[in-house]
């Protein structure tokens, strides 16, 4: 009998039309398109484990998740390009790791990458991959709103009712906005996130762009540990995980 071999599997996808990454039992999931191509390609039984969830329509330009198998794979290269050619279009294939047997895909990350994508003006090319938002925003006002984010640990007030998290204590190593030629983008990285964290947080922080609230009523926010005290959460067309970090070198340095 042959011991089984853990892999680490970066990947990307746009999740336009997946509700989300974990399987569920009516719709179709990113997990489940991932977990059929394995099977194909390795023509055994794959169960994966991701690094974290997104929801429905959130994007990932870096995810990575863990799965078993029976058998060492030969050459990287034609494992991805086998996958890739298996996989639909919105899912890709970025790198394939041999890892220990202990190493986990979800437990062992020690830094988490979001970005928000918002536009100003009608884009084709930017439709289910960032938010149309026609409202003038002082992005002065929100970056300062977003400095005091990481002033606190506790986020109670940005995570979806009945989450069932076992905490809410979050590090927040960054979070600021970027001005770029045809929008802003939010940025935010964290050893952690609570479910619709990143998304009420912008929806907060928008708020205080509109002159809705000043920036300043950020620090009542957080403290009041309370969801109905932040602002709407905003679309997920606009949201992608983009970074998730490893106390490995190979998984670092690829």
């Amino acid at each position: 009998m042959n011991s089984l071999q853990r892999y680490f599997l970066e990947i990307s996808y746009k999740g336009t039309a997946y509700h989300g990454w974990q399987i569920q039992p009516n719709a179709l999931a990113v997990q489940e398109v991932v977990n059929t191509a394995l099977k194909t390609f390795f023509r055994e039984e794959i169960e994966t484990l991701g690094c974290g969830r997104t929801d429905t329509g959130v994007h990932a330009t870096q995810f990575y998740l863990h799965f078993d198998s029976k058998d060492k794979f030969g050459s990287a290269d034609k494992t991805i390009r086998g996958l890739n050619s298996i996989l639909p279009s919105d899912i890709a294939v970025k790198n394939i790791y041999e890892v220990g047997p202990n190493a986990h895909a979800r437990f062992d990350a020690t830094l988490r990458s979001y970005e928000y994508h918002i536009h100003f003006q009608k884009d084709p090319f930017k439709t289910d991959k960032s938010w149309l938002l026609r409202d003038k925003l002082d992005v002065n006002a929100m970056n300062e709103a977003a400095k005091i984010i990481m002033e606190y640990d506790d986020f109670g007030a940005f995570c979806k009712a009945n989450a069932d998290n076992f905490t809410n204590q979050c590090k927040v190593t960054k979070s600021k906005w970027e001005i770029k030629e045809d929008g802003i983008i939010y940025h935010i990285s964290a050893n952690r996130f609570l479910r619709n964290m990143v998304r009420a947080i912008v929806g907060t922080l928008v708020a205080v762009g509109k002159g809705k609230i000043d920036s300043e009523t950020m620090h009542q926010i957080i403290k009041s540990q309370n969801r109905s005290a932040a602002g709407a959460s905003v679309p997920a067309c606009g949201l992608y995980l983009t970074e998730v970090q490893y106390p490995y070198i190979n998984i670092i340095n690829g």
